[in-house]
């Protein structure tokens, strides 16, 4: 059977099971206050051949881990906040292991199973039904938002009612557990949004469906925090603590299963010359959309540059883009959430230094009505921003033969 082979050929057998890592050193969280390590306490294995490539960089801001960040003093994050985080950060682990595994081209296939319709869409049906892997990756957020302690409800784009999960946790948690998971299956970027408010203590008399419907209802002006979690290439947890407080990305080191700051202080360009948008849709936008793109991508715009087109389809891939390079990121249609989406990554954007609209008015000042309201969203550049908003109407309001 191996007579092919020459005889000087040397066979070596596979070994039966993997070889035994080199020599672990346990990692504690070196945080500030006893009291929250405790709560946290949570430890990684990293091998000693990689210490010399970390070991300096954990000294610097930029080398911390999130955990680290969020527990030092200058990160200004208080404890409860600090133990939701770690949670929530362990929960974005397990969805990027399973987005990256090799058994999830069965998974996320279009299918039945889980609560029911796609809350979002209502209709459980097209481009926004349903799929296993978003079924899979909510019941893994709401595990951690359950095992945090910290949660007071929960309002996710895959349910149609908020959960109410305790009643005296401080936060009020909303989320898009899998952006883009109908992308899957061509190893297109996907993500995970969600962010954070108090919960409104005011209402804590009403009956539970209305308060927990309530406390989701939030302003995007009442976030305490907000995040995106980008599963492509590399893992990145992109994240603000709080007004003021900037918005910092953070990369899974694989290598000792942390994410690690690696840009803090994201400031979004005031300019960019990149817009992305899905532009097979140019004959159904309105004229001042037009306009602007047409002007933009000729060079005679504010800025004299011909501006390029990147799209991936991916609101957080898209997203992330765009706060690194500037420009913007735009879905004029009535399509995206409000609560789920344009909130958080609105608030992400306006603490990088960007801005977010629907095209008229700033996000985070809308007052949502309804769970999965959807709206127009524009993000990005400041500058390109109000360029594009000064000629009017670029609002898309009619989505004749496809669907929304």
């Amino acid at each position: 059977m191996l007579s092919h082979l020459s005889s000087q050929t040397t066979i070596t057998p596979l070994p039966n099971s993997r070889p035994s890592p080199p020599s672990l050193r346990h990692l504690r969280l070196r945080l500030t206050r006893p009291h929250v390590a405790a709560s946290l306490s949570i430890s990684s294995e990293m091998s000693s051949a990689s210490t010399p490539l970390h070991a300096e960089q954990f000294e610097k801001k930029e080398g911390k881990t999130l955990l680290e960040f969020v527990g030092s003093g200058e990160a200004h994050v208080d404890d409860d906040l600090a133990v939701l985080l770690a949670h929530v950060q362990t929960a974005c682990k397990r969805i990027a292991a399973l987005v990256a595994s090799p058994f999830n081209n069965e998974i996320g296939k279009s299918g039945g199973g889980g609560k029911g319709s796609s809350s979002s869409s209502g209709s459980g049906s097209g481009r926004d039904a349903q799929k296993p892997l978003d079924i899979i990756s909510n019941e893994i957020i709401l595990a951690s938002l359950k095992s945090s302690g910290k949660v007071a409800v929960m309002a996710s784009e895959e349910d149609e009612f908020p959960v109410w999960i305790s009643d005296n946790s401080p936060f009020v948690v909303v989320t898009d557990p899998l952006d883009g998971s109908r992308n899957i299956d061509a190893s297109i970027p996907t993500g995970t949004i969600f962010g954070v408010y108090r919960r409104l203590e005011e209402i804590d008399h009403l009956p539970t469906e209305e308060k927990a419907q309530l406390n989701s209802l939030q302003s995007g002006t009442r976030l305490v925090a907000a995040a995106y979690v980008l599963y492509s290439s590399a893992t990145i947890f992109c994240a603000s603590f709080g007004p003021g407080k900037g918005t910092h990305a953070f990369t899974l080191d694989q290598s000792i299963g942390e994410f690690v700051l690696t840009h803090p202080d994201v400031k979004v360009p005031p300019r960019g010359q990149i817009y992305s948008v899905n532009d097979a849709r140019y004959f159904d936008w309105p004229e001042g959309l037009r306009q602007y793109i047409d002007t933009v991508r000729q060079g005679k715009g504010q800025t004299g540059k011909k501006y390029s087109a990147r799209y991936i389809c991916s609101l957080v891939a898209d997203l992330h883009r765009t706060l690194l390079y500037g420009g913007i990121a735009m879905n004029p249609r009535d399509h995206l959430r409000l609560v789920y989406e344009a909130n958080p990554l609105s608030f992400l954007v306006e603490e990088a230094g960007g801005r977010g609209s629907d095209g008229k008015h700033r996000i985070l000042a809308i007052q949502p009505v309804k769970l999965h309201q959807r709206l127009p969203l524009f993000l990005g550049s400041k500058e390109d921003m109000l360029e594009l908003e000064s000629y009017g109407n670029i609002q898309q309001k009619v989505n004749p033969g496809y669907e929304v």
